[in-house]
């Protein structure tokens, strides 16, 4: 095929493509090109540097990837070793996978390409005949795209000569069209207006209808329920009840589940603070228990504010030594629920 054959097929696909009247990048769409390329061949083929003109034809499979089919035709490439400076004819086929970056549209889309290429071209002395090769390329590139559908091209594409295990580049421009896409690109769909509320009639703007409101003049800022009447605030609590051994101030590592309980809920509600009560059963002197209360309410609200991250000016403590038993400390088993550390955390739900 003679390169005016091929820039004529190129360049009426150009025009054909000009009287379409659905052109737009993105999924489904074809891309053809009119190119030039320098081409740089490998010094042990003894062929100067030449030019390869040409278009190619490329189909969107989604909104990045195209692959294209070229073809172009070799000139001004001659033989080092012909003393005659022969002019080397020839042509080159290719399918490339092309990557390209960024959003179809005007405006500026790098890219990224493979595949491979066959190459044919007149004898090159001492050899006789044809030389036919395959080409695996990669290339990159930059496509500006002037409107949705015209751009120019500027790229560099690295070439193997696979049967020859030699390695040549190409630099390339080009200009095309892009047409007949359905793009992904999402569009601005106008939606349709919702339909407008009737507007009622709320005197104390407590936002229940005054038709329905059973209670009118509420002051501003008050929580109303749906009725339009003040909401009872539910109160919440937790407490705490930490257990000791006899004549102990450690926290055991049983306890620490409630006193977690205890500082979530504390966290949750912000404005909370509490008191941690200790308490001791009745053995020993009174001025040792009062002590040994004190020393196990302070290890619990360490644990609240050390371990668990309570603000400790939310945390008061104090002992009530023996003086506050909650059962008999004539039996063990009363004794033990006596020896212990009691808090508790009262909240207005929101």
């Amino acid at each position: 095929m003679k390169l005016k054959n091929t820039l004529g097929v190129v360049i009426g696909s150009l025009v054909a493509a000009t009287s379409l009247g659905a052109l737009a990048q993105g999924q489904g769409a074809v891309e053809v090109e009119a190119f030039g390329k320098r081409y740089f061949t490998d010094s042990s083929r003894d062929l100067s540097n030449g030019n390869l003109l040409g278009g190619s034809v490329g189909y969107y499979l989604t909104d990045d990837v195209e692959l294209a089919l070229s073809y172009g035709e070799f000139h001004d490439i001659r033989s080092e070793n012909d003393t005659g400076n022969k002019n080397i004819k020839g042509s080159q086929t290719g399918l490339d996978a092309i990557y390209h970056f960024g959003q179809p549209g005007p405006g500026l889309r790098p890219y990224v390409s493979a595949g491979f290429a066959h190459q044919s071209i007149s004898n090159v002395p001492p050899r006789t005949g044809r030389d036919h090769s395959t080409f695996a390329n990669i290339g990159t590139g930059v496509k500006y795209y002037f409107t949705e559908n015209f751009y120019a091209r500027a790229g560099l594409d690295g070439m193997y000569n696979i049967d020859a295990n030699e390695g040549e580049w190409a630099a390339a421009v080009g200009v095309g069209l892009n047409f007949g896409g359905s793009t992904n690109k999402k569009t601005a769909v106008e939606a349709a207006p919702e339909p407008v509320a009737d507007v009622c009639s709320d005197s104390d703007n407590d936002g229940v209808c005054d038709n329905v409101d059973k209670c009118p003049g509420t002051p501003a800022n008050v929580t109303v329920d749906a009725d339009g009447c003040p909401a009872v605030a539910e109160v919440v609590r937790v407490e705490l009840d930490v257990k000791f051994d006899f004549d102990k101030s450690k926290v055991k590592e049983e306890s620490y589940g409630d006193i977690k309980n205890l500082a979530d809920f504390m966290k949750q509600y912000p404005q909370t603070s509490t008191t941690v009560e200790g308490h001791t059963d009745s053995v020993g002197t009174d001025a040792y228990n009062q002590k040994l209360s004190e020393r196990r309410a302070n290890a619990v609200r360490d644990v609240l504010v050390n371990q668990y991250g309570v603000e400790r000016n939310r945390v008061q403590s104090v002992g009530y030594g023996e003086s506050r038993p909650v059962a008999d400390n004539a039996t063990d088993a009363g004794r033990a629920v006596n020896r212990r550390v009691e808090a508790e955390v009262e909240a207005q739900a929101k």
